[in-house]
């Protein structure tokens, strides 16, 4: 896939030509070295390969493989839906029901659009479960709460956002390879949430966060926790799609020496997608927070794979260089829809995590296949 970075290079004052070295009086006077056309040739190619293709065609034809991705998840959710109506027909189709189904939808969906954002720039973040738990149990301490709504919303964001800073930090300019560095995250921040909470659960005792959670707070019978899910989306979909953040994102997972000779600094941008990464965990954490109305060094377990896995189905090249948020939500709703399910109809979570493990393995093997057959 061809990347859009050279529309990020308009009107820069910092912007010059990745073709070459600038142009002066003297380089025109007099002939250049014999090796100076091939070194400008190839960053001319690799600034090429950032560029966006001729047309409209490239653009129309890869609109068309998301929507088909995005089609199949729809019948697949379709379909499960039917499943669920037909094994427990009066409690899956209970309103009660459908919202629990989207609420706890929620909190994993905020981390895993921050997901889509990092493994769309050709990353990974395994600590994301442990930021969550970390995050939550640091804003249900005692002397958190005394600073009652304010004070827990504020620190499970601080939270997130300082671990997503140590672990862009360490990968942008550590040079540490992202599953090494956010596999370290994932153990320090577990062991932290433990020490923090003793191994006990810490009970919210402000009333403004508990009320968020009961059915009274509900708007036009949706649950807050949803509307700010929607909010997120919304949101990253604008950026990943309309900013040229977003541009940058997927040049560097497609690219990064082509997005580099480019004029894009992807140190930095790595560090903004890790930063960013962070700050979904906490705002999940405090959705956690309200649903749970507590805070335990448990929370989050599995949410790294949970948020991978829903990416990967909804399109998200897992080697980078491109993402689509609607269909990790896709991704995400299809999930919690078989948790659910199985929930229902008295299933083993062995089972669970045994359909989820195949769902996995078989968006990897159509991702590949499509790849061979050139449509990636």
């Amino acid at each position: 896939m061809t990347q859009p970075a050279s529309e990020e290079r308009r009107g820069g004052p910092d912007d010059a030509p990745a073709s070459g070295p600038p142009t002066s009086p003297a380089s025109l006077a007099s002939p250049a070295p014999l090796a100076e056309p091939a070194a400008t040739g190839h960053a001319t190619k690799a600034a090429q390969a950032a560029k966006p293709p001729q047309g409209n065609g490239g653009w129309r034809a890869l609109g068309m493989r998301l929507d088909v991705r995005n089609l199949s998840l729809l019948g697949v959710l379709a379909a499960l839906i039917v499943v669920g109506g037909i094994t427990k027909p009066d409690q899956f189709l209970d309103t009660n029901n459908l919202q629990l189904v989207l609420t706890q939808a929620s909190v994993i969906g905020v981390v895993t659009v921050g997901m889509t954002f990092v493994i769309t720039s050709g990353g990974i973040d395994l600590s994301v479960g442990a930021i969550v738990a970390l995050a939550s149990v640091w804003a249900t301490t005692l002397a958190t709460q005394e600073y009652g709504f304010a004070g827990i919303l504020f620190t499970a964001v601080i939270v997130g956002l300082g671990c997503g800073l140590v672990n862009g930090v360490l990968i942008a300019y550590g040079g540490m390879v992202p599953f090494i560095a956010t596999l370290a995250m994932l153990a320090s921040a577990r062991g932290l949430a433990l020490q923090i909470t003793d191994g006990k659960t810490q009970i919210v005792t402000v009333d403004p966060v508990l009320d968020l959670g009961v059915p009274d707070a509900y708007i036009l019978g949706i649950p807050p926790l949803v509307l700010v899910f929607a909010l997120v989306t919304v949101i990253g979909w604008l950026i990943l799609n309309r900013t040229t953040f977003g541009r940058r994102t997927v040049a560097v997972g497609g690219n990064a020496e082509a997005a580099r000779l480019a004029g894009i600094d992807v140190r930095r941008q790595r560090l903004y997608l890790y930063l960013l990464s962070g700050l979904c965990c906490g705002i999940a954490a405090f959705l956690l927070i309200i649903l749970a109305g507590s805070g335990q060094n448990t929370n989050g377990n599995l949410y790294e794979l949970d948020a991978i896995a829903a990416a990967i189905i909804g399109g998200t090249l897992l080697s980078g260089g491109r993402g689509t948020i609607v269909g990790s939500v896709l991704g995400v709703l299809v999930f919690t829809t078989i948790t659910n399910i199985f929930a229902l109809n008295n299933l083993q979570s062995d089972v669970q995590q045994i359909a989820k493990g195949a769902i996995i393995v078989a968006a990897v093997l159509v991702q590949r296949r499509t790849a061979r057959n050139g449509e990636a």
